[in-house]
């Protein structure tokens, strides 16, 4: 079955997406490349978050800095590579959420600078 190709309103579905990152520095550096490339309108970083995970058969607990990335969907696929190549974690922590709503004015602002 073929693909449909996305409208344009699909294309511009807000998306939320979460990262965590090690270190404020890093979650600094992360933010500023995604806006700067236009992958993200905006980037909250939510320090002391406390992290409990199974990695390589072992719990681990340690604090880490939360992203909230603001963008739209046709811009996430490069989002989550550029994410990808640029996080230091080998495997990182990228989740999108759809934007169920918001203001207007603001998913608006989102679309406006995600575009080139």
């Amino acid at each position: 079955m073929a693909t449909q190709p996305a409208t344009g309103q699909q294309q511009q579905q807000p998306l939320l997406v979460l990262s965590t990152c090690p270190d404020d520095d890093t979650a600094a550096r992360l933010a500023r490349a995604l806006v700067e490339e236009r992958l993200a309108a905006c980037v909250n970083r939510l320090p002391l978050t406390a992290s409990t995970y199974r990695w390589q058969g072992q719990v681990v607990e340690e604090g880490e800095v939360l992203l909230l990335i603001k963008t739209v969907a046709d811009r996430y696929p490069a989002l989550a590579e550029r994410l990808a190549v640029l996080h230091p974690y080998q495997v990182p922590e990228i989740i999108a959420l759809p934007v169920a709503d918001g203001l207007p004015g603001y998913l608006e602002w989102m679309v406006a600078q995600t575009r080139g």
